[in-house]
């Protein structure tokens, strides 16, 4: 049975292991879904001048994801986007100079394709940082762009989100938790649409 390069299996977050990866302390914060703003490209493009001008050619790629990425799609006032330097894992080569630009390293994965993410005081963005080769922000890009392009779909996850929104939810994993099964199935129809790269549905389990 041929699964797609950047297939996963359907899972949820054990949330007794997040504790683990967390950096830092940072209070509860309610889950806030907002209709799409059009501030939010001006915003990501500020988000990457700060990064490029703390890191310079460092920055190999500098991606917008996440629902602010998609036009017209409801999503949290958050930012998010992914950077990719030649080694996510050799923190000295790049986290002094992004927390003297004011980011915030929050999560420290190296289990997890050696994934970074930093955020900022006021917690309005989230700067996911990749090396070369990861999964993770081409599965990204790759939801990004089919929800610009497919609006059932980008209609069903806005629905989702807000609904989700309205149970008060403050513990960010948690609340993706709860988008988990209908993110998967979106993500097999992209790879099922994908000419490049057979893909046999691959059921949630």
């Amino acid at each position: 049975m041929p699964t797609h390069p950047l297939w996963r299996p359907f899972e949820l977050v054990d949330l007794d292991t997040v504790p683990a990866v967390i950096v830092g302390q940072l209070p509860p914060k309610a889950v806030e879904v907002v209709p799409y703003d059009t501030e939010w490209p001006t915003r990501f493009v500020a988000l990457d001048q700060r990064v490029r001008a703390a890191l310079g050619d460092r920055v190999l790629a500098l991606e917008h994801v996440g629902s602010t990425s998609v036009r017209g799609l409801a999503a949290k006032p958050v930012i998010d986007a992914d950077l990719t330097v030649a080694d996510s894992g050799h923190e000295a080569a790049y986290v002094p100079d992004l927390e003297v630009a004011g980011f915030i390293l929050r999560v420290r994965e190296p289990d997890w394709e050696e994934h970074r993410m930093f955020t900022v005081p006021d917690r309005s963005l989230h700067l996911h940082v990749f090396s070369p080769g990861a999964r993770e922000p081409q599965r990204h890009v790759l939801f990004r762009d089919w929800l610009r392009t497919n609006p059932d779909d980008r209609a069903a996850y806005a629905t989702l989100k807000s609904v989700l929104a309205t149970r008060g939810f403050t513990d960010q994993m948690d609340y993706n938790n709860h988008k988990a099964a209908l993110v998967y199935d979106i993500y097999e129809r992209i790879f099922r649409a994908d000419p490049a790269h057979p893909h046999d549905p691959q059921p949630r389990g």
